[in-house]
């Protein structure tokens, strides 16, 4: 039986947001790759998909300013965002009335700019009584030092960090979770790297499931041709 941890985040007892992963605010991000930071992103709200999580979108000045949201999260989300002019998203009655009517006490979080976007509601929502994961590799600041500054003063007021990939594998916790278990394996194959083709490799030399992705003429021809 697993050992259920209130330390950990649970798929019953966690809400994610996602805040302003926007054009023009990811072009002001010079903490991470843009390219990783969009791949991290897509990847952790497939995890919320994937595991039934809660998912709160939400956008800044999307016309005047920042633009459309990602496609690609928009693609795995599929909700209207909620539209603010403030950079504080917990300046949004709408955006607290859903994180309320919620339920959930744990919130993960990831956004743009970390020194803003991600630090404010991270501490107006701790003051509330909420405990929060902030999501260190989906979210950017402006600079590398603007990003660090944040994450510790986040900390110091007791929010939580995680990365995307250890989101994916807090909320599994146990291959026996047979349910969740090949939707993890797609995540990791299709968003991380080095493990997902370690993952490709042990399906294929080691179990023997058929190699992905086969040239034409190594597939098998239809009956009788």
């Amino acid at each position: 039986m697993s050992f259920r941890s209130q330390k950990l985040i649970n798929s019953d007892d966690t809400l994610f947001i996602f805040i302003d992963h926007q054009p023009q605010m990811a072009f002001g991000v010079t903490s991470i790759d843009r390219q990783l930071l969009k791949n991290n992103t897509v990847a952790l709200a497939k995890t919320a998909k994937l595991f039934g999580v809660p998912t709160i979108l939400t956008a800044v000045e999307t016309e005047s300013f920042s633009g459309y949201i990602w496609p690609e999260l928009m693609d795995v989300v599929q909700q209207k965002p909620i539209e603010r002019t403030s950079m504080n998203s917990w300046d949004s009655d709408e955006l607290v009335a859903q994180v309320k009517a919620s339920g959930r006490k744990k919130l993960v979080i990831a956004a743009l700019w970390t020194e803003a976007c991600l630090l404010f509601p991270t501490l107006c929502a701790i003051e509330e009584g909420f405990e929060i994961y902030f999501v260190t590799d989906a979210s950017g600041g402006t600079s590398p030092e603007a990003h660090d500054a944040a994450i510790r003063r986040m900390e110091q007021a007791g929010a939580h960090p995680l990365t995307t990939i250890n989101a994916l594998l807090e909320l599994q916790r146990d291959w026996a979770k047979r349910e969740t278990y090949d939707g993890v394996m797609n995540i990791v194959r299709e968003h991380f790297g080095a493990y997902g083709m370690g993952v490709d490799y042990a399906y294929t030399m080691v179990h023997k499931a058929p190699q992905r992705g086969s040239f034409p003429h190594e597939a098998p021809h239809p009956a009788g041709h």
